[in-house]
């Protein structure tokens, strides 16, 4: 088969005769096409560059939440702790909380002085 007589051969170009418009037109829509599609290309880079960087800042900013959350329930639980110690410190010397059980007991003792909150003990 002799170079170039094959139609679907895409291995030469043609170059357009002087009057011809149509391969101009044809070689101007690819040129355009070509930069349309550089320009998408180059948006899609910036906006997957851009959400990589939001994510980057959202990540530090929970973990930065997360280390204060974890600071406020450490201190939480030494309150808790504390406190739990200073009422089974009370209740031996407590006459308020042996009266019926309910969550929550109002009642004033030695003259409306003292007021008691029974609560309910939970391991921590």
């Amino acid at each position: 088969m002799a170079q170039g007589s094959d139609s679907n051969d895409t291995s030469y170009t043609r170059s357009p005769s002087p009057g011809s418009t149509r391969g101009s037109q044809d070689d101007m829509r690819k040129v355009m096409r070509r930069e349309k599609n550089r320009i998408a290309a180059q948006k899609s880079r910036q906006r997957q560059t851009l959400k990589a960087d939001t994510l980057h800042l959202e990540s530090e900013n929970l973990e930065k939440e997360n280390a204060a959350l974890r600071k406020e329930v450490k201190r939480l639980r030494e309150e808790a702790k504390y406190l739990t110690s200073v009422l089974n410190n009370h209740e031996p010397v407590c006459t308020g909380l042996s009266s019926p059980s309910s969550d929550l007991l109002y009642g004033s003792h030695h003259g409306g002085y003292h007021q008691h909150i029974a609560v309910q003990h939970y391991p921590l």
